[in-house]
């Protein structure tokens, strides 16, 4: 019969996997339950779900919105009329006429003829959940969540000077779909003074959306305003992407900045609630991350763009900038145009849509070593078609490049193992002289060329590589709902029946056997109970980081073995 200090050990890890399984099976079938949409029918059903509530328009020329937006400067860099101010008038259902519906093989996007705004916006190939047919929906306005995209004219003449009114614009149609191409959707306002056509460019493999305001002054005096692009967002987490998994850190949501100082700068929301955030930056972009995916404003290039970043009144928060102000002189026309990113974060649509944007993937202190690892991992999926196949195929690279050093301290651990008799005599003959013992130890360490800390540069040299695999799984979309295969269907989520955890806590146990045993009874009792701690803690690990260990285990243990058996052999031709 196991001793007790076994049946012990076995009752905690089975209490740890019975209490995983429990917070697994309540978060899988209650813990999107309060965020996750219901699918959207028809288009015509879907624009009142995904639309705004705003009160219905006094006059054909304007409209009001719901929630006031952030717009600091009027004009010369003297502060103009705050639109945050204002109050917000009470809700009302929005016609479904009122919006415009594109719909791309990338995007599903609406908006709103009020303002211009882009108040809706999904992603056909992203699901909310591996086993759910419901599109990621990335941007929303409803009276459970705000995040939109806004645009618009403000200033001294500006058509968006105040919280009450935006303009009403005029679309061709309601409805527009992209199938191949690019698309281009017209919203067009006109007063006695200003003619102004607000256009929105799509393409059909692109999750960019360049926005731009062609103004023409028809009045008598020059016309002056400064373009804005903002996202405003309230500061709940849904779980659009996923929300990473039980005892791994909690995704970031929040602000982040490109600025002179810094190239990639985090503002949290609650670093908002602090103060403001301002900076003038050329080009520049302004983003609010979750994970998997973000939405960023990218300023023009050529011009000096004035970001900012607060809370409004109301408790949503707001990122964006004010371009330079527009002079136009009567009867001239001048335009100008920003860039929204709206979708997940793939390294190379950021890199190409702006400088430092592709830093939003978020790799941490680590990320020197994330990067090319993940370059690394994608060009091997692209030869092999499967990220499980790539990781694999990644851990004998990574193993071989390592494998001089790794074969160091497996040689220090076969010598080891060959002095333990003699270091056992020793510990007899000098079982009262404890600096003697340590000084004939040593001796014969050195005699025998064998290190008692050899054994641990395998694990060191890993570690490095372990944690920087664990952000790149951790934070890529293209690991996201990833299959390997057979039960094991997203590899950036902890294995559903602990198949992969358990088969290395069984490789971890085979190469302890091959190491020599610790001289310390404690230490030794300590290195037993390593798989099984090592083994609970991967439960909660995402699969596709467990099976690089295990399989970077089961090549260290055939090189420790081979190794082992030279060495042994050696010292028998020796003797």
């Amino acid at each position: 019969m196991p001793s007790t200090e076994v049946q012990r050990i076995v009752l905690l890890v089975l209490l740890a996997v019975v209490g995983y399984l429990l917070v697994y099976n309540w978060n899988k079938d209650y813990g999107r339950g309060a965020t996750e949409p219901a699918p959207r029918a028809a288009p015509d059903a879907a624009a009142p779900a995904i639309a705004p509530s705003v009160p219905s328009a006094p006059s054909p020329a304007v409209a009001p919105v719901e929630e006031p937006l952030v717009v600091d400067t009027a004009g010369d860099d003297v502060p103009g009329e705050d639109l945050a101010a204002g109050g917000a008038p009470a809700e009302a259902a929005v016609p479904a006429a009122q919006l415009v519906h594109v719909r791309t093989p990338v995007l599903e996007a609406w908006i709103d003829r009020a303002g211009g705004d882009i108040v809706g916006l999904q992603l056909p190939a992203y699901t909310e959940a591996i086993d759910s047919d419901v599109p990621v929906r990335l941007l929303d306005r409803s009276r459970s969540h705000v995040y939109v995209a806004q645009s618009g004219l403000a200033g001294r003449d500006g058509l968006d000077r105040s919280s009450a009114t935006r303009p009403h614009y005029v679309a061709d149609r309601s409805e527009y779909r992209l199938d191949d191409g690019e698309l281009t959707v017209a919203l067009r306002y006109a007063n006695d003074t200003v003619s102004v056509v607000k256009r929105f460019f799509f393409a059909a493999d692109s999750y960019v959306v360049t926005v731009e305001h062609e103004v023409v002054n028809n009045g008598e005096a020059e016309f002056r305003a400064r373009s804005f692009a903002q996202l405003k967002r309230d500061a709940s987490r849904p779980d659009a992407g996923g929300g990473g998994f039980f005892m791994g850190p909690r995704p970031y949501v929040g602000a982040a900045f490109t600025t002179p100082e810094s190239r990639y700068e985090k503002i949290d929301f609650d670093d908002l609630d602090e103060g403001a955030f301002r900076a003038d930056v050329q080009g520049g972009w302004a983003a609010i991350l979750q994970h998997y995916f973000l939405t960023a404003w990218v300023g023009d290039p050529e011009e000096v763009n004035a970001y900012n970043g607060r809370r409004l009144g109301d408790g949503n928060y707001a990122v964006g900038f004010v371009g330079p102000e527009l002079v136009i002189a009567p009867g001239a026309m001048a335009s100008a145009s920003a860039k929204l990113y709206a979708g997940p974060k793939i390294q190379r649509d950021l890199e190409a849509t702006a400088p430092n944007l592709y830093l939003a993937v978020d790799y941490g202190y680590l990320w020197w070593l994330s990067v090319p690892l993940f370059k690394v991992l994608e060009a091997i999926f692209s030869v092999v078609g499967n990220w499980g196949v790539a990781i694999i195929a990644l851990t004998m690279v990574v193993k071989a490049l390592l494998y001089p050093l790794a074969s160091a301290g497996f040689r220090s651990m076969a010598k080891m193992r060959l002095v333990m008799p003699q270091m056992k005599r020793l510990q007899e003959r000098h079982a009262g002289d404890r600096q003697k013992l340590t000084q004939e130890m040593m001796a014969l360490y050195k005699k025998e060329g064998a290190n008692p800390f050899g054994g641990c540069l395998p694990l060191v040299l890993q570690m490095p590589v372990f944690l920087a695999l664990y952000w790149v799984l951790y934070e890529s979309v293209e690991l996201r709902h990833a299959p390997f295969m057979l039960w094991i269907d997203d590899l950036a989520a902890p294995d559903p029946w602990f198949v992969l955890p358990i088969m290395y806590a069984g490789s971890f146990y085979v190469m302890q056997l091959l190491q020599p045993p610790p001289a310390d009874p404690m230490q030794a009792k300590v290195m037993k109970m390593m798989p099984i701690m090592f083994t609970v803690l991967f439960l909660f690990f995402p699969a596709g980081l467990v099976l690089y260990w295990l399989v970077n285990n089961l090549l260290s243990l055939a090189q420790q073995w081979y190794i082992t058996r030279s060495v042994e052999k050696a010292a028998a031709k020796t003797a």
